[in-house]
């Protein structure tokens, strides 16, 4: 039945994407995030439905006359377009790709596959994402594929007591624990975002337990960077509110609620962080950081998209042990495509981590993009947990940072454009072509002497 539903769901969208291409871009990104065909035991599991989703979207992409130029949104497009070439580079320059051992060419070439594919998608939703319902709806399919799983993981650390460990969707990139835990930390702020743009009393309560269940499944999954991520978001949270003395209660409260029910093996674990030489896993780490360092100081392009040989670390690492993962998004990037490759990913980053300020500063004192701002406030939140969480995690290639830049970049154009006047003024189903719309009457451009509510109250 499971099957059933989920290859049906693929279906009836990727039809549907063939006349509105921007729902193409919804299922796609349901797929990567949730991989839900990974939750199904029968045909599905092994479905195509990716591929069913990208042809769909692709094909309807050729055929509307609603696509935008991606390159036109700014800086942050450029520097994607450019870690995407030089990444490919590094991979046909790579050992992985030269060597003699079939199974590394094999890796290399899965791995780099996947993410091309992936940066590749992202540019298709900066084409398609251009008004307020494709991107509060790109909005809630992204966080929400996350928070469902981090709902049913925080329900089973909460009943478990924190005795054992969370995992992410078979074989996507935040299967193991640590990732995991990480990309629940990084939508919290998000869900907070759609907190702000619901109307119904009932929808904002639901998105306050799931945060909280999303910080439980993070923490139930014994991972110290999601720890660092969850202070470091705090952290600016508390910088930014008007309000400090009420937000630092509130963070204190939800972190003495969840923390007081870890039993001991969790902060056994969390006290490695101040004392790393007790831990062998990050005795590991600093061989890899030095491993990744010398390959990038010895090679322009890097090893390729892995850098994990024997024959690697056999050269490079004075312990002469196996080969061990980075454990960091800055050194996984520094190995794999040396100091070039780090510096456009560090400026890719940061750029769409500056145009979310600019949001957050230019749409607050317009009424009909005050969602526009919180969006920015909120993703700028993300990307520093991100930033921080990933520095001890081996992240790099995951979609979130990239659906966050989509988020970004297509407000910011909706803002700059002044979409609020071209909007189309009917219902979310309505506009989807799930139900007949009603005539409504047309928004009064700005400045008209009629205020606007506030954006984002209902759809």
């Amino acid at each position: 039945m499971r099957d059933i539903l989920v290859v049906g769901i693929c279906v009836i969208a990727a039809l549907m994407a063939l006349r509105r291409p921007w729902i193409g871009v919804l299922l796609w990104t349901w797929i990567s995030v949730m991989n839900p065909h990974r939750y199904c035991w029968g045909f599905a599991y092994n479905a195509p439905v990716a591929a069913m989703a990208a042809g769909s979207t692709l094909l309807g992409l050729l055929l509307t006359r609603e696509r935008r130029n991606p390159f036109s949104l700014g800086a942050p497009a450029v520097w994607l377009l450019l870690f995407m070439l030089w990444m490919t580079l590094s991979w046909l320059l790579g050992y992985g790709f030269n060597s003699t051992d079939i199974l590394a060419s094999i890796r290399d070439y899965d791995l780099w596959n996947r993410v091309i594919k992936t940066l590749f998608m992202t540019f298709v939703a900066l084409a398609l994402l251009h008004n307020r319902h494709h991107i509060l709806a790109f909005a809630w399919v992204f966080v929400m594929s996350l928070a469902i799983l981090g709902i049913k993981g925080g329900l089973f650390t909460v009943a478990s007591g924190g005795s054992y460990r969370v995992w992410g969707p078979a074989g996507s990139f935040i299967y193991d624990n640590n990732e995991f835990a990480l990309a629940l930390i990084t939508i919290i702020p998000l869900l907070h975002f759609l907190q702000l743009q619901s109307a119904r009393k009932w929808v904002r309560h639901g998105l306050t337990l799931a945060m909280l269940l999303c910080a439980a499944s993070a923490l139930g999954s014994r991972s110290r960077g999601a720890l660092v991520a969850l202070a470091a978001m705090g952290g600016l949270l508390w910088w930014r509110s008007r309000r400090k003395g009420m937000m630092a209660m509130a963070i204190f409260a939800v972190l003495a609620m969840v923390l007081l029910m870890m039993p001991e093996e969790w902060w056994a674990r969390m006290h490695t962080i101040f004392d790393p030489s007790s831990d062998k896993s990050a005795l590991g780490r600093l061989r890899a950081w030095n491993v990744a360092i010398q390959v990038a100081l010895h090679h322009v392009t890097g090893a390729g998209m892995v850098y994990l040989h024997p024959i690697i670390f056999y050269m490079w690492d004075p312990s002469q042990g196996e080969p061990i993962a980075a454990h960091s998004i800055y050194f996984q990037i520094l190995g794999n495509h040396g100091f070039i490759g780090l510096f456009l990913y560090l400026m890719m980053g940061w750029m769409t981590f500056r145009y979310a300020g600019w949001l957050r500063r230019h749409a607050r004192e317009i009424p009909e993009a005050q969602w526009a701002a919180d969006l920015g406030a909120m993703a700028q939140v993300s990307m520093a947990g991100f930033a921080v969480g990933g520095a001890l995690l081996s992240l790099a290639y995951v979609d979130i940072p990239f659906n966050i830049m989509v988020l970004v970049l297509a407000t910011r154009r909706w803002v700059q454009s002044r979409g609020w006047e071209r909007d189309p003024r009917m219902g979310f189903l309505e506009y989807c072509g799930l139900r007949r719309s009603k005539a409504r009457p047309r928004a009064l451009p700005s400045g008209s002497g009629r205020s606007g509510g506030r954006a984002g109250s209902g759809t």
